[in-house]
């Protein structure tokens, strides 16, 4: 198995100077694609020749999603071009996404364009089933959770027919821990502000909990940083995020415990590694901030 190198192969096609001038991109999903390549690199032959084909492409086509999905949230920069980075998320999105279909053309693996793309459209589905619940404010902070990690999963998910059937269980309990981790720790990012935090986690955790007037301002946007910053410490969104991190971290390693294959295990337990690197880095900052 080639060591795992997806984020250094898709850093030609993200890195340009415009983007990085004028807009922030989301994080890339460096956790679901590491488990994805492990499990595809147990698979039969001619899926582990395209091991790093199919993760790169599904992690830029979660890029471009994920993209798309932060426009509402574009918060204007100081001395920045708040039109500028509207139109460059649009077009990023686009152009992370339509590198999925060239990539996989070029290969002649027509019938993974097709599996993905329903896969896009499926999620484009449950997206729109969870802005009707966010709409009719139909939500609590555990099911807006939940809705995202499954929405979080779905792409990954579509590799599963393709996995080694003795490791399908193991790949959707794992991926479903790592994409809950992901999950929690962008909104962990998400809370640090007001305009970002609208419609996430600790919004709805705030709207479900708050006094009357508290909940009159969190509703019509009139909180500055430093009171949603109380509101967030009063009804303890951090600490609740952090501990789901914990949470998921600890599932992995039950689930690991029970891998016999030693290479598995290994792989396994690096991606872990990984993810634990990155709690300490990010998500302690974000706690901090």
């Amino acid at each position: 198995m080639k060591p795992y190198r997806i984020p250094q192969l898709a850093k030609p096609y993200i890195d340009y100077d415009m983007i990085q001038r004028h807009t922030e991109l989301p994080p890339f999903s460096d956790g679901r694609s590491h488990l994805l390549y492990i499990f595809l690199s147990h698979g039969s032959p001619s899926v582990l020749q395209n091991g790093e084909l199919f993760t790169l492409v599904t992690g830029l086509v979660q890029l471009g999603l994920d993209t798309h999905e932060s426009i509402d949230r574009t918060q204007d920069e100081p001395g920045g071009d708040p039109m500028r980075s509207l139109q460059l998320k649009v077009l990023a999105g686009d152009y992370f996404s339509g590198w999925f279909y060239h990539l996989l053309a070029k290969q002649e693996q027509i019938e993974m364009v097709g599996i993905l793309s329903a896969a896009i459209a499926d999620l484009n589905v449950m997206k729109a089933n969870l802005y009707g619940k966010i709409k009719g404010r139909l939500l609590s902070a555990e099911q807006y959770l939940r809705h995202t990690v499954q929405l979080n999963m779905r792409l990954f998910l579509s590799f599963t027919p393709v996995i080694e059937e003795s490791l399908t269980g193991l790949w959707e309990k794992l991926l479903a821990e790592f994409s809950q981790y992901e999950t929690a720790l962008l909104e962990l990012r998400r809370g640090d502000d007001p305009v970002n935090a609208f419609e996430g986690y600790c919004y709805w955790k705030v709207l479900e909990t708050a006094a009357e007037e508290e909940r009159r301002l969190l509703l019509e946007q009139k909180l500055d940083l430093k009171d949603w910053k109380k509101l967030k410490m009063k009804y303890k969104c951090d600490s609740l995020l952090t501990d789901k991190l914990h949470g998921s971290l600890q599932s992995i390693q039950g689930l690991l415990q029970g891998v016999k294959d030693e290479n598995l295990f290994s792989e396994l337990s690096a991606a872990l590694d990984r993810l634990f690197l990155h709690m300490k880095i990010t998500g302690q900052a974000a706690v901090e901030g």
